[in-house]
């Protein structure tokens, strides 16, 4: 697939080839973010290895338009790796094609679609609090616990979204 072709398509049927087509899917998914306090020294090699393995992705071009379209990466910060781009180089990208993109997010909302994108950033805001500092707790504590409480909700959420979404397109089983 070219990244034209990514790019005409709905976001629907970028995520189903992401879905079953990625290299990354089998594999553990923490290897392409950086772990709190991990150095530089340590997470270069493996963000290097993540790199390396999107590259030879069938499905790269297709998780590269769906990292645009949602917007990954922050500009200051090396911490994730997705179609092979770093977070600044994903920043880069998206600027450089802020209108096409911000076209292709006005065609793929619907109030369905605004529902998951809400769920999905209230998901990762969830995930990334350290309950430690706004519970006063220690790991494992009580705020700990119900942060994965929520966090695990907040999921079954989305995947039913995901997974009503997929059956009215006909997908057969969602990944």
């Amino acid at each position: 697939m070219t990244p034209t072709d990514a790019r005409a398509m709905r976001r629907g049927v970028l995520q189903q080839l992401v879905d079953e087509g990625a290299l990354c899917a089998a594999g553990d998914p923490g290897r392409f973010f950086r772990l709190d306090g991990e150095s530089v020294v340590e997470w270069q090699p493996r963000r290097d290895s993540a790199v390396r393995l999107c590259a030879e992705c069938p499905a790269r071009t297709a998780c590269e338009e769906l990292a645009l379209r949602d917007g990954e990466g922050r500009a200051g910060t090396d911490d994730m790796v997705r179609a092979g781009h770093t977070g600044p180089a994903l920043v880069a990208l998206r600027r450089r094609h802020s209108e096409r993109l911000a076209a292709a997010v006005a065609v793929d909302r619907d109030t369905e679609g605004a529902r998951l994108d809400a769920l999905v950033a209230q998901l990762l805001r969830t995930a990334i609090k350290n309950p430690d500092k706004a519970g006063g707790g220690y790991r494992g504590g009580p705020a700990q616990t119900a942060q994965n409480a929520e966090i695990c909700a907040l999921a079954v959420q989305v995947q039913a979204i995901r997974t009503a979404r997929r059956t009215r397109a006909g997908w057969e089983a969602a990944a």
